[in-house]
């Protein structure tokens, strides 16, 4: 007999899977935190090879979840240059200070695309939080429309976005902030890579988390505003809500 509900399974295990938060915290800092602060010294990978390896496991994971979700984004692609730059930074032995340049330069440059997107098809708000995964977009503005409130949510956008944009300006400064103050060895050295082993591992919770929380004020502030100006509950508002035939 055949299973009587095929389609279930079959397209769930069609799609592709992205890395989920422990695989990001373990490619993306807990092994490279390891690598750089405990095998830097000349009696084991030594300062060179200590960042190669480091670097690889960033990189080969960002590479990796672009090649199985098969979709090339903005974010991703950051990501990787970002990881190249420290890497070219560090294998060339340039002054420290470009490591925080850098540091601040890539949420920096997320801010101003937040700002610069705005009102666009391609918006980096409408892709981060205004997207049809989160929200029933179609609903949403059959319900604008019907109480002629399309300018007022244009209004609570454009503060979303400003929001929005605060939140990478803020993990620009604070970016920069923890550079100068743990980054004070010569680069290609095993100390500079403790260092930067150190400043990954605190960039977390001295840089992620407070990005999140002004983040998740923007999410917050957004539902509410869509609450007010529609007229719908939450049910109806998130994709997950409302369940129709």
């Amino acid at each position: 007999m055949t299973d009587p509900t095929p389609n279930s399974s079959t397209s769930s295990a069609a799609q592709p899977k992205k890395g989920g938060f422990l695989s990001n915290l373990l490619f993306n800092i807990v092994i490279p935190v390891v690598i750089l602060t405990k095998f830097s010294q000349e009696s084991a990978l030594g300062p060179v090879w200590s960042i190669i390896v480091a670097l690889a496991f960033p990189i080969g994971f960002g590479l990796w979840e672009m090649r199985v979700t098969g979709k090339v984004n903005g974010f991703s692609i950051l990501g990787v240059v970002s990881v190249l730059l420290t890497g070219g930074i560090s294998l060339l032995q340039l002054d420290p200070k470009y490591i925080a340049i850098k540091e601040a330069a890539i949420p920096g440059l997320i801010g101003l695309a937040v700002i610069i997107s705005q009102g666009s098809r391609r918006s980096v708000v409408k892709l981060l939080i205004f997207n049809e995964n989160i929200i029933q977009i179609a609903r949403v503005h059959e319900a604008l429309a019907e109480l002629g409130n399309k300018a007022k949510f244009d209004q609570k956008m454009n503060i979303v976005t400003y929001i929005v944009a605060s939140s990478f300006f803020l993990s620009s400064g604070l970016n920069y902030m923890l550079a100068k103050l743990v980054l004070k060895s010569p680069a290609g050295t095993s100390q500079f890579n403790e260092e930067l082993g150190r400043m990954t591992a605190l960039s977390y919770p001295v840089i992620v988390i407070p990005s999140m929380i002004v983040l998740i004020g923007a999410i917050f502030y957004l539902l509410a505003q869509l609450k007010s100006l529609t007229k719908l509950p939450l049910e109806e508002l998130m994709v997950d809500g409302s369940k129709k035939s």
